[in-house]
């Protein structure tokens, strides 16, 4: 019996030294090798073959044998300071560390360009990584942040609630707004809600010395990469497009390690880390990604058209429709996207007419699923904005889905009126 249980844990070791290598050799499969679409599908699951397996595994373990004493230790002396699975060490508690996690962690680097990537249990979990890491433990407390962003976003960088401070500018000013105290600058490109398009490398540049973390949910690796115009970080509330479903909460930062290591000791102490199974729904949503994004944003560009010359539509927000001084489209991002939001002739009332009208859009926060929701951002996502940076009651937000667009913009029909 003890020569088996010791048996098994040497298999076990062994196991984790193997992912351990694929882990620290995954970089070798890039963008220089494959299309986007064919990374989309094999990314992060280059060690299935040597362990027998075709789909992905998920690992539930929240505890791992530990191969002795001194290697235990040093095993979680390594992950609790922010580093990855030593060779021949343990995984020690998932808190600190899991196999099915870092496969999504693995592809979604290389989808994003970057050295590794960071996986949190949600969106704002991985903002609020980013802002300690980034922020006050370093002694720089101050953020720039270029607005518009995400209502929660706004909000925990306006109540400064992890002990940082704020100033909130254009993206033109952001040279303006620094201090020497500026830990972190703070961007979103298409930005929520009114899709305004920044360019990333405009921000680096005024940013000089201090990093740049931009959210990418709107745009997702398919049609943007933000590190490769310069920022330190891509953040992802993979909730969104990356998940696809409207099934699974999630977070991730894509960036360099040293960068990472960073984060990672935020996730250690903080514990949220992604769990595996969202890491598994995750990781099983990157495979269709491209292919869900690209059909979105076609629904989208038939929705905003037929929207532009509706008369009880003041304003289209649509990349493409919009002005794009800094020359983003074409360039920066390859692509419009799938969201859509529109101004209102009606004000508050048509936008409660038109939520509360449609019966193919789903009246519901969140985006990026494969059915289409619709929200007003004033009352809900951004609700929390304070002054003259919340979005007007008259704005209405669209997340365009995979349904057939003649049967969304007859929905529509249903709150608007025929066009």
């Amino acid at each position: 019996m003890l020569l088996a249980l010791q048996a098994a844990l040497s298999k076990r070791v062994g196991r984790n030294a193997h992912i351990h290598s694929f882990m620290c050799e995954s970089s070798s499969m890039t963008t220089a090798n494959f299309h986007f679409d064919t990374l989309a599908v094999h990314a992060g699951r280059e060690d299935l073959t040597a362990l027998g397996l075709h789909a992905l595994p998920i690992d539930l373990s929240t505890t791992n044998p530990l191969p002795d004493i001194e290697r235990g230790g040093d095993s979680y002396e390594a992950l609790a300071g922010g580093g990855t699975l030593p060779q021949d060490g343990s995984a020690v508690y998932s808190r600190l560390w899991n196999p099915t996690v870092a496969r999504f962690e693995s592809a979604l680097a290389q989808l994003e360009h970057a050295e590794t990537s960071v996986a949190f249990s949600s969106g704002m979990a991985a903002l609020t990584a980013a802002l300690l890491a980034f922020a006050p433990p370093s002694g720089k407390k101050h953020v720039v942040a270029v607005r518009p962003l995400y209502g929660g976003t706004d909000h925990i960088l306006a109540t400064g609630m992890l002990g940082t401070e704020v100033t909130f500018c254009a993206p033109d000013e952001v040279a303006g707004s620094l201090r020497d105290d500026t830990g972190l600058v703070i961007m979103e490109t298409s930005a929520n809600p009114t899709l305004e398009l920044v360019s990333i490398r405009a921000v680096v540049d005024q940013a000089g010395e201090v990093p740049v973390l931009v959210d990418n949910t709107f745009a997702t690796p398919v049609l943007q990469n933000p590190l490769d115009h310069g920022a330190a970080m891509a953040m992802h509330s993979a909730t969104k497009y990356l998940g696809g479903h409207g099934d699974v909460l999630g977070g991730v930062i894509a960036c360099a390690e040293p960068h990472a290591e960073r984060l990672r000791a935020i996730r250690v102490i903080t514990g949220a880390i992604l769990h595996p199974l969202a890491a598994y729904l995750l990781h099983r949503g990157l495979t269709t990604l491209p292919l869900r994004v690209r059909a979105q944003q076609e629904n989208a560009r038939r929705v905003a058209e037929w929207l532009h010359s509706h008369p009880a539509v003041t304003e289209v927000f649509y990349p493409g429709m919009n002005a794009d001084p800094a020359g983003v489209i074409g360039t920066q991002m390859s692509g419009t996207g799938a969201m859509v939001s529109i101004r209102l002739a009606g004000g508050y009332e048509a936008a409660k007419q038109l939520t509360s009208s449609v019966q193919v859009f789903t009246h519901a926060v969140s985006l990026g699923g494969v059915d289409s929701l619709i929200e007003s951002p004033a009352a809900l996502t951004h609700r929390p904005v304070e002054g003259d940076a919340k979005p007007g009651v008259d704005i209405v937000r669209m997340s365009i889905g995979l349904e057939h667009p003649d049967d969304l913009i007859a929905d529509l029909t249903r709150g608007l009126g025929p066009r």
